[in-house]
């Protein structure tokens, strides 16, 4: 068993599951829920769709009909049984807590406690919010009140884009040792995956590679020109993965311990002495994450676990304006780096959050995985095929109907494109997939959307992305807000004031690297709502912590309730007041550390309590309304109302 099992999108009767093995496996699903009869279903090719990415590799999709739904807020404990007898405990004991024989999990019929975080690199010094979020979950393991009804990943869930050297080491590795299938690179430097594998630049020069065509000047300038920040070779992303087995050796390595036991530690290839310090660095690093993998693996074998992308899951600044779009997908090695990420996102994350759309893609990565030649290659007219479905896909976006609604929004792919200024950032979601969004949200009461980008983010940061697009800039800063497209602005902000839509929102976002509580109040709207903007991010990664320091001093002062400025923002009609992290020692309003954050919910789907549990072993970091932390702390609140 290679990874899993993960726990996708749960309801009382269906249930969806992830895995991937050495080989295609029979097995049984055990339920045992409290105070009912066990149940015992055998998984045929109806209940568990099995694609074979290799020779010794291949995912599981089990998705279960049940004929009687499952009861809810009760503990069902369960099991995958190998033809054999063998069950999770003897092939994955690392999944289970202590005192228990076999993993479990509530069916919540509310709701209303959510783990929510985004952003988890795993070659970032901090320690995994993702293990911080079990030890939440072990000391409890056995109560069914104290389960959070979901983990929601909002993005960058891989970084397909910023790979440590001895992860990418490691990848090669894992692709050796599975079999994982070859394909040929048009346009690139090298004529296919191994030798790609083998070249020389193929460790922290990946950008040696672009394409090699005689328009590769003007392509290398469109990539590279003035200032602007290269597409595939940012700063940390030298090792930008390439190829489909590539990305899948990635899922595989960052959610489960199984295929490190594998490869071991990846021994370090000739470098340049530049690069070797790198190398040992990102190599401490590595250790570290794969000493919380154990844990990190448990919680998605608990907890129901829903995601969406952002850039990293694809590259970084991902479709961020039209010029964007037309520079990454005119060039046929460019256009299946992207392609390739995307069919790997399907297959690890967008299939587990709504099945029923994805069965002719998934149909066509079958026959394509399917037939590889003798060289173990995949079919490059058939590959390139299925990137272009995919790339025209337009319903990576999903809603549950529960209580609260759940609306999970794709903000990357329907995009509204700034025609008249292309190197402008577009719009994160254009007008119709908005009408769409309007749509869904009619008559229903309270919903929580998820949005990888903050819809209301920090304003001089704002600002700062807004000078800097002007200045031509915008790859540079990473200009991608809801704010900076006026249409997607306005639009959204009409939504908030529709009379049918509902009274109360909680917005769970991640993305920028730092944490923190906005709650918004609409004006000039015919009834009172209300809007709280909760951020958690990274679950294993930071911002510079002084350069954050001074944006948040900075934002307090040119910003503050009396600022003239406000007047020149798009959020003028909004009334917007900041919760306070408990933990501040200078007033801030920002909260710099890895973790994972969770939100409690009332019956009206406002939020009861806000926490932003650290990875590094401090207290749990709660954001108080004003009052209350004035309450708390009135000297440290002194300063920052005289300011």
């Amino acid at each position: 068993m290679l990874a899993g099992p993960i726990l996708r999108r749960l309801e009382p009767g269906r249930l969806l599951l992830w895995l991937v093995g050495s080989e295609a496996l029979d097995l049984t699903l055990e339920l045992a829920p409290q105070g009912a009869a066990a149940r015992r279903l055998r998984l045929d090719g109806a209940a568990c769709r099995v694609i074979r990415v290799g020779r010794h590799a291949y995912v599981h999709l089990i998705d279960v009909a049940l004929e009687e739904p499952l009861a809810q807020d009760v503990l069902v404990e369960y099991d995958l049984v190998l033809d054999g007898g063998a069950g999770i405990a003897h092939w994955a004991p690392h999944l289970l807590h202590a005192g228990t024989s076999r993993p479990s999990f509530v069916l919540r019929s509310r709701m209303d406690d959510i783990l929510y975080g985004s952003c988890r690199k795993p070659h970032h010094e901090s320690r995994d919010g993702l293990a911080c979020a079990d030890a939440l979950l072990a000391g409890r393991i056995k109560e069914a009140d104290a389960r959070p009804a979901m983990l929601m990943l909002c993005g960058d869930q891989v970084y397909a884009d910023d790979v440590a050297g001895p992860t990418l080491a490691a990848i090669h590795a894992l692709i050796e040792r599975l079999g994982l299938y070859g394909e040929c690179l048009e346009g690139a430097v090298v004529e296919d995956s191994e030798a790609l594998y083998a070249h020389p630049a193929g460790y922290y020069r990946r950008q040696d590679l672009l394409p090699a065509f005689k328009s590769n000047d003007a392509l290398r300038d469109r990539f590279f020109g003035g200032s602007e920040k290269p597409i595939f070779t940012t700063a940390n992303a030298h090792n930008h993965l390439v190829t489909l087995a590539e990305v899948m050796a990635m899922y595989l390595l960052v959610w489960s311990p199984a295929p490190w036991q594998i490869v071991g530690e990846p021994a370090m290839p000739p470098l340049k002495p530049k690069h070797v310090e790198r190398w040992r660095r990102e190599g401490a690093a590595m250790r570290g994450f794969c000493a919380d993998l154990p844990q990190a693996a448990r919680l998605l074998a608990h907890v129901q676990t829903l995601m969406i992308f952002d850039d990293h899951d694809i590259t970084d600044d991902w479709n961020l304006s039209a010029k964007w779009e037309t520079t990454a997908y005119e060039h046929p090695f460019s256009r299946r780096i992207i392609g390739n990420a995307l069919v790997a996102y399907m297959l690890c994350q967008g299939w587990g959050n709504r099945p029923d759309v994805f069965g002719e893609a998934l149909d066509a990565l079958a026959d394509l995985s399917a037939t590889p030649d003798a060289g173990g290659r995949l079919a490059p007219g058939a590959q390139d095929a299925l990137i272009n479905r995919l790339l025209a896909f337009r319903q990576w976006d999903y809603m549950l109907r529960t209580q609260p609604a759940i609306i999970v929004l794709d903000t990357r792919t329907r995009r509204w494109r700034n025609r008249r200024t292309p190197g402008h950032p577009s719009g994160l979601m254009d007008w119709e997939s908005l009408s769409e969004l309007q749509h869904e949200l009619l008559d229903e009461t309270a919903a929580v959307i998820v949005s990888a980008a903050p819809m209301f983010g920090v304003k001089l940061i704002e600002v700062v992305q807004r000078i800097a697009t002007f200045a031509g800039l915008a790859l540079t800063v990473d200009a991608e807000n809801w704010m900076a497209h006026r249409g997607a602005a306005s639009s959204m902000l009409n939504i908030f004031r529709h009379s049918r839509t509902p009274g109360n929102y909680v917005i769970l976002s991640g993305d920028v690297h730092y944490s923190f509580v906005y709650d918004v109040e609409v004006r000039e709207s015919d009834r009172p709502q209300h809007v709280w903007q909760i951020t958690s991010s990274g679950i294993k990664n930071e911002f510079p912590r002084r350069l954050l320091d001074w944006l948040d001093r900075l934002n307090r002062w040119l910003y503050s309730p009396r600022s003239p400025l406000n007047w020149f923002t798009k959020r003028r009609d909004l009334a917007l007041r900041p919760r306070l992290p408990d933990q501040r020692t200078r007033g801030e309003r920002l909260w710099n550390g890895a973790g994972i954050g969770q939100v409690w919910l009332d019956a009206q789907g406002r939020p009861r309590r806000i926490v932003q549990h650290n990875a590094d072993g401090r207290p749990s970091t709660e954001f108080l309304v004003l009052d209350d932390a004035e309450a708390a702390t009135p000297a440290a609140e002194e300063s920052q109302r005289a300011a």
